[in-house]
């Protein structure tokens, strides 16, 4: 038997005891990766992984976003302990964003992810078509 799966099934089934009822939508593997699988989560991770920005520098960055989506996603981020915002007492006030040590810390891995998306792309793409065409 393929030890993945029963590593799979154990991790499930503890995850399940540790629930409040035994259910699964509490495992922690989701949990934390549901606070990074929204459309701008990843790209404003990167950014803030090279510098800090200020709110404006971010959104002159990444003009796609709305303001509300990014004072949203970024509130996301801040609420998880991966992004700090602090405020500068000047007129008008400032804000900058910047990464915590936990948001450092995560982004190693999913700075991987995205290396390896970025490899990967074309290939996803293919399949996608692919699979497409055959349903019909």
């Amino acid at each position: 038997m393929d030890s993945t799966i029963v590593n799979l099934r154990s991790k499930l089934e503890i995850y399940k005891s540790l629930s409040d009822g035994g259910n699964i939508a509490d495992c922690p593997v989701r949990d934390v990766i549901q606070g990074l699988n929204g459309k701008w989560s990843s790209l404003l991770m990167a950014a803030l992984a090279e510098q800090p920005y200020r709110f404006g520098e971010l959104r002159r960055l990444v003009p796609d976003i709305s303001q509300r989506m990014l004072t949203q996603t970024l509130h996301d981020l801040q609420r998880d302990g991966y992004v700090h915002r602090e405020v500068f007492p000047t007129k008008p006030p400032s804000v900058e964003y910047s990464l915590t040590d936990l948001g450092r810390s995560m982004f190693g891995a999913l700075h991987q992810l995205i290396l390896w998306a970025e490899l990967n792309h074309d290939a996803v793409r293919d399949a996608r078509a692919g699979f497409d065409a055959a349903q019909g």
